[in-house]
């Protein structure tokens, strides 16, 4: 879930304290729970500062809608020159893995910016390659990869025509069913994005075979900060976050690899999977999104880490990231699909 959308990644990616014990967690000796039970109260502070200054950040990204059918340069530029890149380095022949993987490191200096979904009181689709954050980058490079092995270079040849394909496979990807009705239609909460993505055929979870642990800590932390959601102000779009958090809910709970079984379990993590970081803030999901990136032997992740810096490759492997880091506590893994035809 966004924290709201792009603050996943506040604070380095790690938004929150301790929640609630998880199945099959070790126990932490008291020291290092009092000090992330301090660090909760700085980060949750800090994050509230962070949400009242982007919410009035201006920014230049690029809306889509019926009064906008056309891309301003900048951002067709970049759209396609990632396309003929795709085509110079053969993307659409690669494994899908791969081939997210290598886009994915082509925005490697992207600046990252919060907040660039959520600029205006309506809900529009915002194509923005210029400033993505953690759920932004994931959304683009699946959008674009996914336009490269379909559609191709070729497509750009007609320029409106290709932007209402690349749009269409972003919408399919950010919305419940695809289908953009409204501030509630986009999917908040990341593992309801997995979910949502996976029933369509765009993804598949491998967390299962993954030595996974159960999460049945209930989502609530929307509804229960609407202050920090502008949008929320509507009680009809409070409603349908809490109708869709109680849908979240009624499941058996959340499979997530606890982070002392990241490194055991690394191997059978392929380039180009969908990463996503487990939080410890009561009544999140996750905190933070990317991809696997497979380096000299090693499992990094492939993100956008936080304000002021940009997309990277992270120093660290992931397990060691995500131990290193009070607020995440796990990883969740989904695999894309290959384009079907």
């Amino acid at each position: 879930m966004e924290l709201p959308a792009g603050w996943l990644a506040a604070g380095n990616g790690a938004p929150g304290c301790a929640g609630g014990t998880k199945e099959g967690e070790v126990s932490k000796h008291s020291s290092v729970v009092l000090a992330k039970v301090a660090g909760c109260i700085i980060l949750v502070v800090a994050i509230i500062a962070a949400l009242a200054s982007w919410q009035a950040q201006p920014s230049t990204r690029t809306v889509v809608d019926d009064a906008t059918p056309v891309w301003p340069s900048g951002d067709w530029t970049i759209f396609a020159q990632k396309v003929r890149f795709a085509e110079e380095r053969g993307l659409a022949e690669m494994e899908l893995g791969d081939a997210i993987a290598a886009m994915a490191e082509s925005f490697v200096g992207t600046r990252y910016v919060p907040g660039t979904l959520d600029l205006s009181d309506t809900e529009e689709l915002v194509v923005n390659f210029r400033e993505l954050d953690c759920v932004t980058l994931v959304e683009t490079v699946l959008a674009i990869t996914r336009f490269v092995r379909e559609d191709g270079a070729e497509a750009l040849a007609d320029p409106p025509a290709a932007r209402a394909k690349y749009e269409s496979k972003l919408s399919e990807i950010r919305y419940r069913s695809g289908v953009r009705s409204g501030y509630a239609s986009r999917l908040h909460y990341f593992s309801d994005w997995l979910a949502d993505n996976e029933t369509r055929g765009l993804l598949r979870s491998v967390t299962a075979e993954l030595d996974p642990s159960v999460d049945a800590e209930s989502l609530n932390f929307m509804s229960a900060h609407p202050e920090l959601y502008r949008q929320m102000a509507d009680s009809s779009v409070l409603r349908e976050i809490m109708a869709a958090e109680e849908r979240l809910n009624s499941g058996a709970g959340r499979l997530y690899v606890p982070q002392d079984r990241i490194a055991r379990v690394a191997s059978q993590i392929r380039n180009g999977d969908v990463i996503a970081a487990t939080s410890t803030v009561n009544g999140l999901d996750v905190a933070h999104t990317g991809f696997a990136f497979w380096r000299d032997g090693a499992l990094h992740l492939l993100h956008a880490p936080l304000v002021g810096k940009a997309v990277e490759i992270s120093e660290l492997p992931l397990a060691e990231r995500i131990v290193s880091l009070s607020g995440q506590d796990g990883v969740m893994v989904a695999r894309p699909i290959e384009p079907r035809n």
